[in-house]
């Protein structure tokens, strides 16, 4: 029962604080929010452009090839070039889009022209402005379709021509890969966040107010106390890390111009159940982690100071096995970098299914030593009074 109402307590501390509930959730909302309208801003519809455009003695092959390559939405009126000078200054003003001067005889020449000969090349010469958006428009298009009418002169074969499908790899395939790579360590990192936030408080801040005292001279047990703690901040600090990774894991498609419908029809039931279980064995062990350097901590800024520490190592942890190919089975025996190595294996669909369960029951098995750790903290005369 003095279990239940320690628990008590540190649960009506964070739900009775609107603030603090609300420091779990929104890192989460604000996560989607930011990267889905990012998502959204970088894989938009093209811009309609309606191009205007001086020419002098433009060829008729690379007029029509850039008439085929205009997308929908975009048109270009091709004006004859009244002196050279005087479209250079329209361009220049803003009249004009651009202006484009191909040599007079231009198709005969590059059809003569040997590179190997040393001789300069034919030149075409673009005016524009890049500081006006359908000016670079232009330009960028306009380039591009010189680049392709270039190779198309020596084109001896095709790659990949037809309607035929070549990439075997389908869109969910494609979304698997990239969050393998990077969201186990956003995640762990997110998770610190939400664990750190409502943590640092528990035990170095009791400690200054005086109220752990009160708590320590009854006859509550050391253990109970821990698991008062932890039990509880487990439970909160699980609400943020949930909410964060939805916010990641529903966005990343967004951002990367896919759709979510992709994302979700890859995974399957034991998959999602395998994420849950990663994520929620590592929040207790980071938990109470924080919770024992908040316990050897005289104040909350020393506790905060301790625990940046502590998070550049967990950091590290995840770095390495997010960036760093073929780590071994014996990476399960080691904290933090478990989880991410197989939440990498599972977001990829190559999980080994013993690997995740033993990763869980050591990151359990860890959670469990440091709660004894704490207790007898909790119970040092020199730890808690600096005696």
């Amino acid at each position: 029962m003095k279990l239940i109402a320690l628990m008590k307590k540190e649960f009506l501390r964070f739900f009775k604080d609107p603030k603090l509930l609300a420091t779990m959730i929104l890192p989460g909302v604000l996560i989607y929010v930011i990267y889905s309208v990012m998502g959204s801003a970088m894989w938009s519809q093209p811009q309609s452009y309606d191009f205007k455009v001086a020419a002098s003695h433009l060829p008729s092959s690379v007029e029509r090839l850039f008439d085929a390559a205009q997308g929908d939405g975009m048109t270009v009126e091709w004006l004859d070039a009244e002196g050279d000078e005087e479209a250079k200054a329209q361009a220049e003003s803003g009249e004009i889009d651009a202006y484009v001067v191909f040599p007079e005889n231009f198709e005969e020449e590059i059809a003569v022209y040997n590179p190997a000969s040393g001789e300069p090349a034919p030149q075409v010469k673009i005016y524009y402005r890049s500081a006006d958006e359908q000016s670079l428009a232009f330009y960028q298009m306009f380039v591009s379709v010189l680049d392709a009418y270039e190779n198309a002169l020596a084109n001896k074969f095709d790659v990949n021509a037809g309607d035929e499908i070549y990439d075997f790899s389908g869109e969910g395939e494609v979304i698997s890969s990239v969050l393998a790579g990077i969201l186990p360590f956003i995640v762990i990192a997110l998770i610190f966040s939400s664990c750190m936030g409502v943590t640092l408080e528990s035990v170095a801040g009791e400690k200054e107010r005086g109220t752990l005292a009160t708590i320590l001279v009854t006859s509550v047990k050391r253990r109970d106390i821990a698991l008062g703690k932890i039990i509880p901040l487990s439970c909160i600090a699980a609400i943020g890390a949930l909410s964060s990774f939805l916010g990641v894991a529903l966005s990343m498609p967004k951002l990367m111009g896919l759709s979510l419908g992709g994302f979700a029809a890859s995974y399957g039931f034991l998959s999602y159940l395998l994420l849950f279980l990663l994520i929620f064995s590592v929040v207790p062990l980071i938990i109470s982690v924080i919770t024992a350097v908040s316990t050897c901590s005289h104040s909350v800024k020393e506790a905060s100071g301790y625990t940046s520490v502590v998070m550049i190592l967990v950091l590290i942890l995840s770095i390495v096995s997010a960036f760093t190919d073929s780590i071994g089975a014996w990476a399960v025996v080691i904290p933090v970098m478990n989880a991410v190595v197989c939440m990498q294996a599972v977001l990829a669909g190559s999980y080994v299914l013993w690997q995740a369960l033993v990763s869980v029951a050591v990151n359990l098995a860890y959670t469990a030593l440091l709660v004894f750790v704490i207790a007898k903290l909790l119970g040092s005369e020199k730890i808690m009074f600096g005696k």
